[in-house]
């Protein structure tokens, strides 16, 4: 055997690059060194890039295939033809007696260590200039699964030679500035997992979409892993904090979502090389493909892999169906995210927009318009015109070169690690994957609007909607000692805005998880059995599947909610407001209408803290704890504050706290703080007697100027008139925030006015207040307000509070 064609993934110098190629080069460097760590990779030999060029010198190949490629490029030939009069010419080329005899001597060798006749193998290319930084060549080249037989083997060597001259290939390596004659293949053959009978897919040591270093991002499917690689199923997805993943007792997963994998990827018939692809039973539709325990082995795994790379990566793992073992199959170097500018930040705001006709992934986070081009096929090329919408089923390397020419795409198929996000991710281009109906909603000629700005789904809206796109510079914010936090509601805008270095959030609305993610009354989940509404009954049914407790669904995904928004500003605090919707918003909810009653001005009715300890809502609070109760004490984010809503008097406040003390969650007990809003002048007049009851306030400063002046906030007749710079109201926080600091108790405030007014900013500084929380988009604005204002020189001077804030500037 000539050993320079032939190296074992365990052997030294199984991790150089120049001959193994980036793939089997990083299989190498796992199989030596994360072994010993407990993580198991399966066992297996590379074909060498001196094997490649052997062969094709052996068959005098090398200006055949030079002359073909110059031609191409000169215009003389085109792509198709001679791309495949490449393939064609190492089709029928042979491969020298001594490196047939080399590969199939290994691979006899590795039947022996697997105790098997014939053992099934997965044929894997790897360029040599693949997996790089800047370039990750992903599925430019082929793999082949459930290859027996040596002579089987070869040929599916011969054949991943051969896909290193495909037309994506040829495309890619010219797009990329690769001298085509400088790049070699090499070829890993490993021993497969039989996943066909388990579960596999793809794990990122990072957040796909934003880039939020401190999370492991996790899909799989039922079956071999092409399904989720291919983007053929929407699969599960889990989402693991990582700073937690080694805390006894903890299981710091963020997010479990069920995806519908209702396609999978077996064996062939025994003997047979092929795979097919088969219908999942309605059980594994409804079934997560991987447990908790899972869940979070793949997690920790993630991390000393890429602690050992010193670098995020993206991985492929495997679970055996028979022996019920994980393994890693694949780990190369994340392209993407890894290299966006850490010092701006891009965000796209829409301004207007038409009907919304199409959900699903969000793949980036840029707005794109133009026209539709709806394509069955790669072939169709000459139908698309550059800068149009790519709508498509699935995608697959051979649509690279539309791709490139595409504004967006959008498919009915794939999840976040399908080919179309990943590629998408690369180029820049916002994609919406996953929709199920884009190929029937959406014509080719239609005007259309793609947002990926929303969060964690992107939408279709009809027609060209109007965005504004704004750089921030990250590497500009001044430093300021009066702490500026977030308000926040949706998870995963929270992670969006990760890079802003916040103090914290100052507001983190629960409504928003209930109302746009969980969607239903929670009074309809205690009380399933008696909601009346029957269309109610099915869409509760249909969004509980899988949940026989469907208290459990409301207590899961509400948790998965908050634990995501906390886990972007770990360890600093967070402060989640329980639910504040009014009854008219309440009986919104699916089921709803049932459990609340009809008030002529709820604003100023049963919301808020005087629900929480009622027989109507008791039942529906205890699940708003037990949530809080799993963020804090089975995820481990105890860095979780609650904030009560609108507590009218001191008997409300010491009932609520009873009741969340009845429910688990006593203040003080591990380390748990509970805030009050201060939204209600009696807040203000007995501000010492709440805060012995609180560990400090958040002024609501909307509800305080409403019930302060009497104006309803939502009057447009009184709008003008409705101001929070309003004199009165700036005495309110000014004696609270005195009183609250008598106390030793902090105070903040969340609110719109020191975004829009820099004088309202400065008032509050100077007043004392410990933080101000703001919209994200208006973050930057509020710290250069508060940095001004805490080196004003008037400030400095401690001149007095009227001389610096014009109380009578009204609007």
């Amino acid at each position: 055997m000539d050993k320079h064609y032939i190296t074992w993934f365990c052997d030294e110098g199984s991790s150089e690059i120049a001959q193994l190629g980036g793939k089997n080069a990083s299989l190498g460097e796992m199989t030596r060194n994360m072994s010993a760590k407990g993580i198991p990779v399966p066992d297996g030999f590379a074909v060498t890039a001196k094997a490649y060029w052997a062969f094709i010198d052996a068959n005098q190949m090398r200006d055949i295939i030079s002359t073909c490629l110059g031609d191409i490029k000169g215009k003389k030939l085109s792509l198709a033809a001679g791309a495949k009069q490449i393939r064609e010419l190492i089709a029928r080329a042979q491969f020298p007696e001594a490196m047939a005899e080399a590969i199939t001597s290994a691979y006899r060798k590795l039947c022996k260590r697997a105790r098997q006749p014939e053992l099934d193998v997965a044929v894997r290319s790897s360029a040599t200039a693949e997996d790089l930084p800047d370039a990750s060549f992903a599925g430019q080249q082929e793999t082949f699964l459930n290859i027996r037989g040596e002579k089987n083997l070869l040929d599916a060597v011969r054949r991943c030679v051969a896909s290193l001259f495909t037309d994506r290939a040829i495309v890619y390596r010219e797009n990329h500035g690769f001298d085509h004659m400088k790049v070699a293949l090499s070829v890993g053959v490993q021993r497969m997992v039989h996943s066909d009978r388990g579960g596999a897919g793809v794990m990122f040591s990072l957040d796909t979409e934003t880039g939020f270093p401190n999370t492991v991002l996790i899909n799989g499917s039922w079956g071999l892993g092409e399904a989720v690689v291919q983007g053929m199923v929407e699969p599960d997805e889990y989402v693991v904090f990582k700073p937690l993943l080694h805390e006894k007792n903890l299981a710091p997963i963020l997010e479990k979502r069920l995806g519908a994998k209702a396609k999978k990827i077996v064996y062939g018939a025994s003997g047979q090389e092929t795979t097919k692809t088969i219908d999942t039973s309605k059980e594994e539709r409804e079934s997560f493909v991987l447990s908790d325990e899972d869940i979070l082995k793949l997690a920790r795994w993630a991390v000393a892999i890429e602690d050992h790379y010193r670098r995020p990566m993206d991985m492929e793992w495997a679970k055996d169906g028979e022996t019920g073992e994980l393994f890693i199959v694949q780990a190369r170097p994340e392209t993407v995210q890894s290299r966006r500018e850490a010092d701006s930040l891009k965000t796209y705001t829409l301004k207007q927009k038409g009907e919304r006709l199409l959900t699903g992934l969000a793949i980036g986070d840029a707005i794109a318009t133009g026209m539709v081009c709806r394509l069955d096929s790669p072939t169709e090329i000459a139908k698309f015109k550059d800068g149009a919408i790519l709508v498509t089923r699935i995608t697959d390397p051979d649509w690279m070169p539309i791709m490139k020419r595409a504004a967006a795409i959008i498919t009915d198929h794939g999840g976040r690690t399908s080919h179309a996000a990943i590629v998408s991710r690369e180029m820049g281009l916002p994609a919406i994957v996953g929709t199920g109906t884009a190929t029937t909603v959406l014509e080719t000629g239609r005007h259309v609007t793609v947002s990926c700005a929303e969060g964690d789904d992107g939408y279709v809206y009809d027609g060209i909607a109007a965005f504004e796109m704004r750089d921030l510079a990250l590497d500009q914010i001044a430093k300021t000692k009066t702490g500026v936090m977030l308000n926040m509601a949706n998870p995963a805008a929270a992670m969006r805005w990760w890079r802003l270095p916040a103090d914290g959030i100052g507001l983190a609305r629960m409504e928003f998880v209930v109302a746009n993610i969980i969607k239903v009354h929670p009074m309809a989940l205690v009380k399933f059995e008696e909601v009346k509404d029957e269309s109610a009954r099915e869409q509760i049914q249909e969004l509980t599947r899988g949940f026989e407790d469907k208290t459990r669904y409301f207590v899961d995904m509400l948790a998965s909610g908050i634990a995501r928004i906390a886990a972007t500003r770990y360890p600093h605090p967070v402060i989640v407001r329980t639910s504040d919707f009014r009854t008219n918003e309440y009986a919104e909810l699916i089921g709803g209408r049932q459990f609340e009653p009809h008030e002529e001005n709820p604003m100023i009715g049963w919301r808020g803290a005087s629900r929480y300890y009622s027989e109507g809502y008791r039942a529906g609070f205890e699940l708003e704890c037990r949530a809080i109760r799993k963020v804090r004490e089975e995820i481990g984010l105890k860095n979780v504050v609650v904030m009560i809503p609108f507590c009218r008097t001191l008997e409300e406040a010491d009932k609520t706290l009873q009741a969340m003390a009845d429910f688990g969650l006593r203040r003080g007990g591990n380390g748990l703080e509970v805030y009050v809003m201060c939204e209600i002048p009696s807040n203000v007049i007995l501000a010492e007697k709440f805060a012995e009851r609180f560990d400090g306030f958040s002024i609501g400063s909307n509800d305080l100027t409403q019930l302060t002046l009497g104006i309803d906030r939502d009057s447009e007749q009184l709008a003008p008139i409705f101001n929070e710079r309003d004199e009165a109201v700036t005495t309110l926080i000014a004696s609270v925030i005195r009183s609250a600091h008598k106390s030793n108790r902090k105070v903040g405030l969340c609110g719109q006015a020191p975004s829009d007014h820099p004088e309202f900013a400065r008032f509050l500084v100077q007043a004392g207040i410990d933080s101000i929380s703001v919209s994200p988009d208006s973050f930057i604005r509020v710290k250069k307000n508060v940095a001004e204002a805490e080196s004003d020189e008037h400030l400095a001077a401690n001149q007095p509070l009227a001389s610096n804030f014009p109380v009578g500037a009204q609007k």
